[in-house]
């Protein structure tokens, strides 16, 4: 064996689990969700790989945004403690709606909105439990490096088609449905009125296993490519943390190969994909089925891998600048209107804020992020660990783009990975605006503030930083 390219790699989990009364950000529109009980752990988890002097470190939690405060905030105290470059440190979040964010993202910073301790779920995420999970983040970086021993490395991929499902429904009047999981009660014959889905999912389930010299499993990477929302979309655990089912798919993996295993979620570009089945009237969300599905398929995959001790590693990051959305002037209108009336949120019986005036301070925040910045900056990040890519993208890309970097892609195995970096909302198809819908609505919303066209230009550079790597 070569020694320069023997692949050394380390991994740890913290758990990050919130206490009762933190906000669960996954509603979004100003809801407050605070946390009733802890349905299963939250955890930030980190693996680190090192070969001929270099090193990477990926950090994924259990969380529905993590912000560049935060990121920032980590990266930098990695580099302080392990001395692994900030460019060569990935941080992403799995999206569960069943989790607290790091960092807000429901309204620009510069909306001005004064809020309290009871108020701050406003703007998306509470600080006190911020800080302490990204504390959580550098504590499981420094422990993977501080792991690091010689290991090989094994890849492999299956296909699943009846776990996700795009989740734009086309009406019959061509207008957008989001299917949602009502019961045969209130759908007896399913949702008849959806003619067909928009676009498709993505069936892979990619695994990296990661081993000791002895054949002892060290870590897992899981690439699957869907919303944690099956918890959230369950009344009875509405209110519950949640690592929904990368938290499941964890869980089986652990109690197959035993505990001392990490294993690692790397959620796909899953902006238009669910788990809820659209054609399915008796389907009642899971996570935990979903997760013993993901896991079986995954234990058969790893049993089949082969595995090399040797590993090239190398890293790339780039920041593009994206064009932000047209606001329509009545709409512009239409929001002074609802601000100036009520310069503090107004709310509804139940205590909630009302969604007109949460809409209209979301698109009033894409008009300042706009006169701010000019143009929104996006950081691509990509690492090359032996035949694998890790893509590190942010915000929440339609699967239509995930699928073309896989095609004819330089790299062997390709885990795209959203949400990683910075909030940035969604990235649609530039089809996708012409139909509107949660992703892409007409009101230009904080979480739909890009421009037709980002999606492809994000693919398009991310298809250059794969092509530097492996070619």
């Amino acid at each position: 064996m070569n020694e320069s390219k023997q692949l050394s790699a380390g991994a740890a989990m913290v758990d990050i689990s919130p206490p009762a009364g933190t906000h669960l950000a996954g509603s979004g529109a100003g809801d407050h969700r605070p946390t009733k009980a802890v349905l299963d752990p939250l955890f930030a988890k980190s693996i680190v790989f090192e070969a001929a002097g270099r090193r990477v470190c990926l950090v994924i939690l259990d969380l529905t945004i993590v912000t560049s405060e935060y990121s920032d905030r980590i990266r930098a105290a990695i580099c302080e403690q392990t001395g692994i470059e900030q460019d060569a440190i990935m941080v992403q979040a799995t999206q569960t709606h069943s989790a607290p964010s790091m960092g807000y993202f429901m309204l620009d910073p510069d909306f001005p909105l004064e809020t309290s301790d009871e108020t701050e779920y406003l703007r998306g995420a509470e600080h006190a439990y911020g800080d302490r999970a990204a504390d959580a983040a550098v504590e499981a970086a420094v422990e993977a490096a501080g792991r690091l021993q010689p290991a090989r490395i094994g890849l492999g991929r299956g296909v699943s088609g009846d776990l996700a499902f795009n989740r734009r429904g086309i009406r019959r009047d061509g207008t957008i449905l989001m299917p949602r999981p009502l019961g045969r009660d209130q759908q007896p014959f399913g949702i008849s009125d959806v003619c067909y889905l928009e676009g498709p999912m993505d069936p892979e389930v990619g695994v990296c296993c990661v081993q000791d010299m002895n054949m002892k499993p060290l870590a897992f990477l899981l690439h699957y490519t869907c919303h944690p929302v099956n918890a959230y979309g369950n009344s009875d655990t509405f209110l519950d943390a949640s690592a929904d089912w990368p938290g499941a798919w964890s869980r089986e993996m652990q109690q197959a190969f035993g505990p001392d295993a990490v294993p690692l979620v790397v959620n796909g570009c899953c902006g238009n994909i669910n788990p809820w089945h659209p054609f399915d009237s008796d389907f009642r969300p899971d996570h935990q089925r979903m997760g013993r599905g993901l896991s079986c398929l995954s234990e058969r995959i790893v049993r089949d891998m082969t595995f090399t001790g040797e590993a090239a590693l190398d890293t790339r990051i780039e920041k593009i600048a994206l064009p932000f959305r047209e606001i329509p002037d009545d709409r512009l209108r239409e929001v002074a209107a609802i601000l100036d009336e009520h310069p503090e949120p107004p709310r509804e019986a139940d205590g909630q804020v009302e969604p007109r005036w949460f809409r209209a301070a979301s698109t009033r925040s894409v008009e300042l992020c706009r006169r701010r910045d000019g143009e929104f900056s996006y950081e691509i990040q990509a690492f090359h660990i032996g035949d694998l890519c890790i893509v590190g993208l942010p915000g929440e890309p339609f699967v239509e783009g995930q699928l073309a970097l896989k095609l004819n892609s330089a790299a062997p195995y390709l885990f795209p990975a959203h949400l990683t970096t910075h909030y940035v909302g969604y990235l649609p198809t530039r089809e996708a605006y012409s139909r509107g819908g949660h992703e892409a609505n007409e009101d230009v919303t904080y979480w739909a503030k890009l421009a037709p066209g980002c999606l492809e230009t994000v693919i398009e550079r991310a298809r250059g930083l794969i092509h530097e790597l492996f070619v």
